[in-house]
């Protein structure tokens, strides 16, 4: 799984921007003994509090991608996302909308390493945690870093979302 496109383009993305995680040590890519679908299964297997997942979730906003990265503690709130961007329609994204604009399968979306870049907000929620966790490109893969670079490497905006 390590060699797996997506997760190779999620590490180079990391590597490109020189994320770090809060001990100041490269942001790496690690492949967990299993899939880890959700935000619960994912702290599950790093023994971290929930809400340290920082979920991907693609919106379709107006037609065009919008990436809502999110504390796995809370849900996204898409009428006032929606209010706050301008937008007349947020949805949760189809799975091809998805993978047409990240290259990636829900379930193992990342906050980075798309074939362009997508308009990305961060949940404020995640700024309260040391490190947090993201999706690495499949499901198994997950990568440290601050909030404060995940904003940073993402090119996003930090929100209150939920």
């Amino acid at each position: 799984m390590r060699e797996h496109p997506n997760v190779l383009a999620v590490q180079d993305a990391l590597d490109a921007a020189g994320a770090r995680t809060a001990d100041d040590a490269p942001s790496l890519v690690i492949i967990l003994d299993g899939a880890a679908h959700t935000a619960a299964a994912a702290a599950e297997a790093l023994c971290i509090e929930v809400g340290q997942i920082a979920n991907s979730l693609i919106f379709d906003a107006d037609g065009e991608p919008l990436l809502v990265l999110t504390s796995g503690a809370h849900r996204v709130d898409t009428a006032k996302v929606a209010a706050a961007l301008g937008v007349t329609r947020l949805k949760r994204a189809t799975p091809e909308f998805v993978r047409e604009h990240t290259g990636q399968a829900i379930g193992g979306v990342a906050p980075l390493g798309h074939p362009k870049p997508v308009r990305t907000l961060v949940d404020t929620a995640l700024e309260r945690h040391r490190d947090v966790w993201a999706a690495g490109g499949v499901p198994q893969a997950v990568f440290p870093i601050t909030y404060a670079e995940l904003v940073r490497v993402t090119g996003g905006t930090p929100a209150d979302v939920a």
